[in-house]
């Protein structure tokens, strides 16, 4: 059985914002790279093999903070990337309703379907345990893109919603390709740091 655990990439300025990333290439802010520190500290003390992450750059700083306190090998893969966003990326909820009105969801805007990236996600995760079968890996990809993974490789749950930044969420999968969830949306190492920030 392989283990993954599912991490939301850290804060960002477009996070702050509310505004759509997509593939936007945009960086961690001070915020997000302190959170990726906790859980780099959480994870330098649980047992995991390597990390693979998408390689925008949020991802791959994310992915930087965690390695460089746990000492596990990373390597990349643009099938972890988040969903192409078209022409909304960039944008507010706001700025999509005063510019395409409040059914801007109906508008075909260049959006790339919840299906391709649920696909593409899900083919990274069972190549990966194919290649190493019964390892624990770490996954630092983003909100979008888990969501429509989760939603189906766990038929049986009810649908997830939004994904905390920098939580991390462990599914397993079997040989007979059957998937569980052990931990959803857990954001326990950012605690002290929140606690510190709020004094």
């Amino acid at each position: 059985m392989t283990t993954f655990g599912l991490i939301r990439h850290g804060s960002t300025i477009w996070n702050k914002e509310g505004r759509a990333q997509g593939s936007s290439d945009i960086p961690l802010n001070e915020d997000g790279w302190n959170q990726a520190r906790q859980l780099g500290e959480r994870i330098a003390g649980e047992s995991w093999d390597r990390i693979y992450a998408s390689d925008l750059i949020r991802a791959r700083q994310t992915a930087q903070a965690i390695a460089e306190a746990s000492q596990l090998p990373v390597s990349y893969d643009p099938r972890l990337r988040e969903l192409d966003g078209g022409q909304i990326e960039g944008t507010t909820q706001a700025e999509r309703i005063e510019r395409w009105g409040e059914q801007w969801k109906q508008l075909d805007l260049g959006l790339e379907t919840p299906e391709s990236g649920a696909a593409r996600g899900i083919s990274c995760l069972q190549e990966l345990g194919q290649k190493y079968p019964g390892e624990r890996i770490l996954i630092v990809s983003h909100g979008v893109l888990l969501n429509h993974v989760l939603n189906a490789i766990l038929k049986e749950e009810p649908k997830w919603h939004t994904l905390e930044n920098m939580s991390i969420t462990v599914v397993r999968c079997d040989e007979q390709n059957a998937w569980e969830c052990e931990l959803y949306n857990c954001v326990r190492h950012l605690l002290p740091y929140e606690a510190e920030q709020q004094q």
